[in-house]
């Protein structure tokens, strides 16, 4: 495939810390039939005063900084695609095991899980070669496809192949 429309819908902190190799995992109460897509970036978290509270001490000056994509007007910019390399599931319980993987604080991710188990999500990222400008996708909470395709001529992954073959063994 060297195109794509087909979108995931994310906190841009996140989406960002996941393309900085910050974070390697999507921590899901469902699980998924798309095994990629684009990283489209959200921002209604950001409405929150106390947005930051979901993230751990050592990340809140990152998400900060990243809270809000890049736009020009009412667009904004899609820097990353994601494959799904893996799904597998976890109990609430066990999640925190896993906390070096994601930036998120564990009473945050208890709180969106409600008691459910975790579908966890190891996702490859890669950098589009530039970033595309996408218009507004209304309605779409957690998918989205864009009108037009988007080349993934030459991205690069944001993890080396070896540092992603550790990621592999969580």
């Amino acid at each position: 495939m060297d195109s794509t429309n087909k979108c995931l819908k994310e906190w841009n902190a996140t989406i960002e810390a996941l393309g900085q190799g910050k974070q390697t995992i999507l921590i899901r109460s469902y699980g998924t039939t798309s095994d990629s897509f684009l990283l489209y970036p959200t921002v209604s978290y950001a409405n929150k005063d106390n947005f930051l509270e979901g993230f751990k001490p050592e990340h809140q000056s990152f998400v900060k900084e990243n809270a809000l994509p890049k736009k020009d007007g009412n667009k904004v910019a899609i820097k990353y695609y994601a494959t799904v390399e893996k799904i597998f599931e976890k109990s609430p319980s066990a999640i925190s095991r896993l906390q070096k993987d994601y930036i998120w604080t564990s009473e945050h991710v208890r709180n969106y899980l409600k008691g459910k188990k975790a579908q966890v999500w190891v996702l490859r990222v890669y950098k589009l070669k530039e970033p595309y400008m996408a218009e507004p996708t209304p309605g779409a909470i957690k998918y989205a496809n864009l009108k037009e395709k988007v080349s993934l001529d030459n991205i690069k992954p944001v993890l080396s192949d070896e540092e992603f073959s550790k990621v592999l063994e969580i």
